[in-house]
């Protein structure tokens, strides 16, 4: 006689539902009283009627997965009040004073009138109207 020719003891029938009362697993058979779950089948990922998981995070479905804009960098006449004398206002010059930083050099730059200005100045990007009026009546110059 071998291991595998040994007849099986522990041998257990497979519970048979909807059988009767007897059975204990009779009327319903399992599956409860009422209710959406007994009538049909329910998604694994329902939450009752709570607006879903993969609703509520935005992650990857589209928000905030464009491209950054390519915005542009407003400067302020105050900024600009610390400046030497005579200076070169270029986007060069503003990297390399550190008032832009170098990494996120902007495509568009607008000198803005916001503030005083005191120091004649040569500027050479584009600013608004006022501001040109305050570089001019200090005593600089627009190029």
């Amino acid at each position: 006689m071998k291991i595998h020719e040994l007849p099986k003891l522990n041998t257990k029938s497979k519970k048979r539902v909807g059988r009767g009362y007897g059975s204990g697993k009779g009327k319903t058979s399992g599956k409860g009283e009422k209710g959406q779950s007994k009538r049909e089948k329910i998604k694994a990922n329902f939450e009752g009627g709570q607006l879903p998981l993969i609703k509520r995070l935005p992650r990857k479905r589209g928000v905030g997965a464009k491209k950054p804009r390519k915005g542009g960098e407003i400067i302020n006449l105050n900024n600009l009040k610390n400046l030497k004398k005579g200076a070169e206002v270029t986007l060069d010059f503003l990297i390399k004073e550190g008032i832009i930083k170098e990494k996120r050099s902007p495509v568009k730059i607008k000198i803005l009138s916001f503030g005083n200005l005191k120091v004649p100045l040569v500027v050479g990007l584009p600013q608004s109207l006022k501001a040109k009026e305050k570089i001019l009546k200090s005593g600089g110059k627009v190029i």
